[in-house]
């Protein structure tokens, strides 16, 4: 005599008791929220949104409120609208902070990328003690701003500089050339510092794209009979160009509202010559108390900024659909 199997047509009690019953318990509401989803998100997120709306919201939204007010040091202020944007806009010194921060960034990120560019390169070669010199191409970047500008400002002494003693021993000038008491020679220190400051951000990261691309590449061009020039523009500049845009927009950015370099090296002098965005702001804001209008000067960056980026993300997406 056969014996039912288990779970088979004679055991319906049993395929009855593996079916889920109508009134078998649900998982309570605690059970259900900690198996969300979407709080699980929430609960994850809730951290940087109030760090980056505690950080970056609420300071750029009382910076909108003050340059549209005429708050001053001790004086609430009241609503004023773009008052303080046209006012800033007639001053001759904005204008001229105006110009120079674009003269800066233009050039002091033209030089960066070339020198970066070229050291970089060097850098990929192999040679002894490749990993010493690419740790101390680090230094510029690593030391403090304000130190290291500190020790350029004295190198451009107008009494005691090292580079006219140089000069001058070298029999390359007959007078001192005023480095930071002339307003052109004054900017182009402070490009020649910038310069010196951001090269090896460039460098580095533009060593970390190189070393991305295939050697079998260069070495298919060779064979195809391309000279060094060639295999860099047809082969490594086109695989090099996203990183290059990051960089570059990276650089424009920080270069565009620099402050720290202008305002030790030159403080804006001599007679407003080298002011930026950032330090005239500065002087109008905090020095002379005109927070209102120090903040529409600043404000001022913002739609540049924002074109700059914009440009960047249309680029970068164009060259990922090609």
């Amino acid at each position: 005599m056969k014996k039912p199997i288990a779970g088979g047509s004679g055991g319906a009690a049993g395929i009855a008791a593996a079916l889920p019953h109508a009134g078998a318990s649900r998982p309570g509401r605690m059970t259900r929220w900690l198996e969300s989803e979407r709080l699980l998100a929430t609960l994850l997120l809730a951290p940087a949104i109030l760090l980056l709306g505690l950080f970056i919201a609420y300071p750029f939204v009382i910076g909108v409120w003050l340059s549209m007010s005429n708050v001053s040091v001790g004086n609430p202020g009241e609503f004023v609208g773009i008052k303080n944007f046209v006012k800033a806009w007639n001053d001759s010194i904005f204008r001229t902070a105006f110009w120079n921060t674009g003269f800066y960034t233009f050039w002091a990120t033209i030089f960066k990328l070339a020198l970066g560019m070229w050291v970089a390169l060097l850098l990929n070669r192999h040679f002894r003690g490749k990993r010493i010199v690419r740790a101390a191409m680090l230094l510029p970047f690593i030391v403090p701003t304000v130190l290291s500008t500190f020790a350029w400002r004295w190198m451009f002494d107008p009494t005691f500089s090292v580079l006219n003693w140089m000069l001058y021993q070298g029999g390359f000038i007959t007078t001192k050339l005023p480095f930071l008491s002339d307003g052109t020679y004054g900017m182009w220190c402070a490009i020649v510092v910038n310069t010196w400051r951001g090269m090896p951000f460039f460098a580095i990261t533009l060593l970390a794209g190189l070393q991305t691309i295939s050697p079998d590449l260069h070495e298919a061009a060779s064979l195809d009979g391309a000279n060094g020039w060639h295999r860099f523009w047809h082969v490594t500049w086109p695989l090099l160009k996203p990183v290059t845009v990051v960089v570059v927009v990276f650089s424009i950015i920080q270069t565009f509202s620099d402050f720290q370099l202008i305002y030790v090296l030159t403080g804006g002098g001599p007679a407003n010559a080298t002011h930026l965005l950032a330090t005239y702001a500065y002087q109008i804001g905090i020095a002379t108390g005109l927070l209102g209008e120090g903040a529409a000067i600043s404000l001022f960056m913002l739609p540049v900024l924002f074109i700059v980026v914009w440009l960047q993300l249309r680029y970068l997406r164009r060259l990922e659909g090609a």
